[in-house]
């Protein structure tokens, strides 16, 4: 039956649902190492990046805006979550909210940004592995795929295992952090090497040999073009959602492993930019190029000689970001195809795990296709330095949509359905959504007027357009009445007859 969106709905006998079936094991504690591990690696590379654009105070003031703008993202999850405890988390907000058309649309800018991410961070794996074993960077395809070898087969081989080994690395990465700040705290040298950026003629970052320069060398123009990357200190604590349908008690552990996962990753952001370009020896000129910021500082403290040793203990955060996200890029996929957004074998799930691994396994090879499509682009020598800017790009463009998507939905269904169960409010309230898109719309603005930035949002326009295509002349017609899409009929006050048409 097509109802007055333009979709078609068919219905889904107990058997479709069965070979779709997950199981339930995360708890509150499970929820936040999660959010914490999918967001860490962010605080082991890739913010730093910032330095280029903003110098400290730039980056210092990027964040806080950005950490706003993750307040009211988070409060407004932390609210909807609970509300409405499916899997499809971003998608099933924006469908309730906004229709089957807004649900795809939020669900797709979700789907880029949980493809995408997992290879942004398997790039700074590799520049780690090759700093740790001195391999040459041509080789570092095979590294990619080794990594997305093992740790989608752990993500397949059982939820239970899967949290668990999130939770140990996760609080294994947050102890590498905590030792790296007492380590560089003593000899910290703040004014000499954080400050050690100016602008030279032609505009562009150049290095201060004494150091004490200006905290914004940049102006505010430099706080506002660094916010791309000061996303990456908070990029993807949004996926707890996603665990919904695994979580025991979703009502209640939801919103608090958020919120516990937030309040972390704010004190371990400010630590991160304030101690590790201000280690001396390494300051934030140099941190503004690198792929492993923590090992050089970890090296400028201890020296060389523990190299490899620090290397591995710098690993810890990617590998739990990898590890986790590539769990929210299964469950992403899982939603959309149970749904039919996507094609629905997407989501059958393992016999005997009751994981989604078909989902995974497609959305890795989604995932490493576009990292060497880039890689053959470019050139070996030439992508090994510019490929994981490029897609932390794509990552943080796509994100950016789903945070105005998620944020406008929560205005919406604060505003035309106030009746629904809320076992938590924001407290921050619409203003804090509004917040939200506000900061998100500047974030997109800087992103695309910057021209390195720009090959990447080509290809995630080019991404969405094919995505919107396939929905608009074949998604749309099979739709499946799956738990968000029920909840959301229902709330909508639309009748629909029973005898629709299977599923297949």
């Amino acid at each position: 039956m097509q109802d007055s969106s333009g979709v078609t709905y068919k219905t889904a006998d107990a058997g479709y649902f069965e070979k779709r079936g997950l199981s339930r094991y995360a708890g509150v504690w499970s929820l936040w190492a999660l959010g914490v591990g999918a967001v860490i690696s962010g605080h082991f590379s890739g913010w730093n990046f910032g330095f280029a654009t903003g110098g400290w105070g730039g980056m210092l003031g990027a964040g806080m805006i950005i950490a706003v703008m993750y307040l009211g993202l988070t409060f407004s999850i932390a609210e909807m979550s609970p509300a409405l405890p499916h899997t499809g988390a971003a998608y099933s907000f924006a469908r309730t909210a906004m229709g089957p058309w807004g649900g795809f649309i939020t669900g797709l800018c979700e789907n880029v940004e949980y493809v995408i991410t997992p290879a942004v961070i398997v790039t700074f794996i590799t520049a780690y592995v090759n700093a740790i074993l001195g391999l040459d960077p041509a080789y570092s395809p095979i590294v990619w795929v080794i990594f997305y070898l093992i740790f989608i087969g752990l993500n397949i081989y059982g939820l239970e295992l899967s949290f668990k080994v999130t939770l140990v690395i996760t609080v294994i990465s947050l102890a590498v952090l905590v030792f790296f700040w007492i380590s560089a705290f003593p000899s910290m040298d703040f004014g000499r090497w954080a400050l050690n950026i100016g602008v030279g003629p032609d505009g562009a970052a150049v290095e201060l040999p004494e150091g004490n320069g200006s905290w914004f060398p940049f102006g505010f123009s430099g706080v506002l073009a660094t916010l791309p990357f000061a996303v990456w200190l908070f990029l993807a604590i949004e996926q707890l959602p996603l665990a919904a349908e695994e979580s025991v008690d979703p009502k209640r552990d939801m919103p608090r492993g958020i919120l516990l996962g937030m309040m972390t990753l704010m004190i371990s952001a400010v630590m991160i930019v304030l101690l590790n370009p201000s280690v001396p020896g390494v300051g934030s000129f140099h941190l503004s190029t690198s792929l492993e910021p923590l090992l050089d500082g970890f090296k400028a403290i201890y020296g060389d000689g523990g190299v490899v040793l620090f290397g591995l203990v710098a690993l810890t955060g990617l590998i739990a970001s990898f590890h986790t996200i590539l769990y929210a890029q299964g469950r992403q996929v899982y939603s959309l195809s149970r749904a039919g957004y996507f094609p629905t074998f997407l989501s059958v799930t393992h016999r005997t795990y009751k994981t989604p691994h078909v989902a995974m396994i497609s959305g890795a090879l989604v995932g490493l296709a576009v990292m060497l499509i880039i890689w053959f682009a470019l050139g070996a020598t030439d992508a090994s330095a510019a490929i994981g800017s490029i897609l932390l790009n794509m990552a943080v463009f796509a994100a950016m949509f789903s945070y105005i998507m998620q944020a406008i939905s929560f205005i919406m269904l604060r505003r035309n359905m106030p009746g629904i169960e809320r076992p938590f409010r924001s407290p921050l309230g619409i203003p804090g959504a509004v917040l939200t898109v506000i900061i998100a719309v500047v974030t997109l603005s800087y992103q695309v007027q910057d021209p390195n930035f720009f090959k990447g949002v080509v290809w995630v326009a080019v991404w969405f357009a094919v995505a919107i295509a396939y929905f608009a002349f074949v998604g749309r017609h099979k739709l499946i009445l799956s738990p968000e899409e029920e909840f959301a009929i229902e709330h909508s006050g639309k009748k629909f007859p029973s005898a629709l048409k299977p599923a297949e």
